[in-house]
Order: structure tokens, then sequence, then C-alpha cells
């Protein structure tokens, strides 16, 4: 009887495998769950593994090279920034993710995250657990209607927030260098440059995906030239924002509030972290969620489901729905 193949899943957060065992055996394959927060933890597995799915943990060139089997690496997400894709197309290994899992899931929790933060909800909770019982515990507050909201990377995500944020009464603007202008116009939305979202904008939502390009897309000097008292939600990666140069926007009041989906250091990628790495968390103006936006029961299971099966596709010899680098490697 020949060997089964083996899918290593390099780290979960969902408390058990069921889902991916159940559609991986299926498909013949062997399962293998790890929680590796480093590329030394998989070393020794990468060699024999016909197929590696990751959930937060980097798989590097150094991974892929040591690869001898492998024919897909499954994203369980959109993003694909924690696995080296240039390696993986040198070496002929199919790279896929998970699209259009989470759109409502994200555009909801950015929109309440802007929300919560105009109408500084969590300034009145602490006040009144404190027994203070009077409206100013929350001043200033501005009217949204007749604002500007600026979105940056006005993707399925980004006009799907569009959406939502207009029946506040808002004028939306975005920010998108490789959006044709005729999606932003059927949205109603007007695409502008970056300097001149920062400059109109009383309020930005960022869902930038994580490039070389976007790193620090926010930080000094774009806080500098933001409106005084502008808010920023960022339900997009952490690092697309410099945590030092919002946090001296912040406290120096540049800036009136921050929402932050996930901060720059990313915590989930860590081995060991503290909210003491990380001065934001001793801001009151400031409210973090733990890379939560994407979640809801039927996102998770989505995910999950759409990862193991673009691996079972594969290892059953046909094309996954959602290849990253088909192109590149029919180019090789």
């Amino acid at each position: 009887m020949s060997e089964r193949p083996k899918v290593v899943i390099t780290d979960y957060d969902y408390g058990n495998l069921d889902i991916e065992t159940a559609i991986l055996e299926a498909a013949g394959a062997e399962v293998v769950g790890l929680q590796a927060k480093s590329e030394e933890d998989l070393a020794e597995y990468a060699r024999d593994c016909t197929a590696m799915m990751n959930q937060y943990a980097r798989i590097g060139r150094a991974t892929i090279e040591r690869m001898e089997r492998c024919k897909v690496i499954a994203r369980y997400g959109v993003g694909v920034d924690i696995v080296d894709v240039a390696a993986a197309t040198e070496r002929g290994i199919l790279v896929t993710n998970v699209q259009d899992y989470c759109t409502e899931e994200v555009a909801d929790h950015a929109v309440a995250l802007w929300l919560t933060l105009a109408r500084r909800l969590f300034d009145y909770d602490r006040a009144t657990h404190k027994g203070i019982w009077r409206w100013q515990s929350g001043q200033p507050i501005r009217r949204l209607r007749g604002r500007t909201l600026g979105i940056v990377s006005f993707g399925r995500i980004g006009q799907a927030i569009s959406d939502r944020v207009k029946g506040f009464g808002v004028k939306v603007v975005a920010y998108d260098p490789f959006l044709d202008a005729g999606v932003a116009k059927s949205h109603g939305v007007e695409l502008v440059d970056k300097a001149g979202l920062l400059k109109r904008s009383d309020y930005i939502l960022m869902q930038a995906p994580m490039t070389p390009e976007t790193r620090h897309f926010l930080g000094e000097a774009e806080f500098a030239a933001m409106k005084p008292g502008a808010i920023l939600v960022n339900t997009g990666r952490g690092p697309t924002v410099d945590n030092k140069a919002l946090y001296r926007a912040l406290t120096e009041g540049t800036l009136a509030a921050a929402g932050l989906d996930d901060p720059e250091e990313e915590p989930a990628k860590r081995a060991h972290w503290s909210p003491d790495d990380n001065p934001i968390f001793t801001l009151p103006n400031v409210v973090v969620t733990p890379h939560a936006a994407y979640y809801s029961e039927e996102s998770i299971q989505a995910a999950r489901e759409t990862a193991a099966s673009e691996v079972a596709r594969v290892l059953t010899g046909q094309a996954p729905k959602y290849p990253v680098n088909a192109a590149a490697l029919a180019a090789v």
C-alpha cells in the first residue's frame, strides 16, 4: 500500500481540526496538526509533507526549500504575506488562499469600531460604571452627517464598508491606486490620491493588505497631514500603521481616537506577547480587538472548509478554485 500524502497544518486556534480532518482524510491524506510559531518549528515536517496549511505561522523560503514532496500551500484567509509565494513558485508549489469568506464580518466590524469611537461609547460606559451620569462625559462629539469618511483600499471589503456608512450621511472618498475609477463611481465614491484623502477625511478606515509598499502606510508625516481630531480605524493588517507614530498622534492631540483590529506587532504571530510591549494599550482613546474582524461562526467554518478543500482538490488531481500563483507557475 502506498504511503498516504501528509498534510501539515502549521497552527490553528479553532480548538480542533475536525472539519479539516474529515475533508482531507476523505481525499486519502494524513493530517498532522502543529502549533508552530517559527520556521524552526516546521523544519522536521517540511521535507516529506505533500501539503501545508497555515493560519498565523510564516511559511518562508527556509521552510519551502526543505520541501521535497509538497504540491500545495494553503492559507486560511485572504492575505498571503506570511507565505513566500515567490519561493513556492520557484519550487513548483501551488499557493492558495480563501476569498470572500468574511467580507460582511470585516465591514460590520469596521463600522462598529467607527461608530463606537465617533459616539464615544466607551467614555460613557466607563463614566456610568463609576456613577457619573452626565452627557458631558463624552465631549466633544460631532454630528456624522456632512462629514467625510476616507477608505484606504477599495476592494470588496472597502466597497461593503462604503455601502454601510452612506446611511449615516457621510461623504465617502477612497484611495486605491489599483482600482478602476468606474468601480468607485458605481458605488458613488470619489477616488482621491493619498494626500487628498489625508487632508479631507474626518474619519479614515484602513483596509490595506500587507505588502512592502503598505508597511507604515500611515506614519509621522501622514498623521501630521490629517485633520486635527480625526478618527482612525484599521481593520487591515497591523503593520500598515506605525504604532509609535500613532501613539504620538493620539497623545499630542492630532488624532481624537483609534480603533485597531490588530496592533503593529500582530500578537497572534508571536510565541510570547504582552500588552506591555506596546504603549498603545495604555491609552483610553484606543479600542483594540484581537484580530477578530473576520470572525463569525459562519466565516470560520467557511475558511476551514475552503482551505482544506483546496488541498483536497490538488491532492486528487483537480484544479484549486483560489490559486494565488497559478499564472506564475504556468509561465515558468
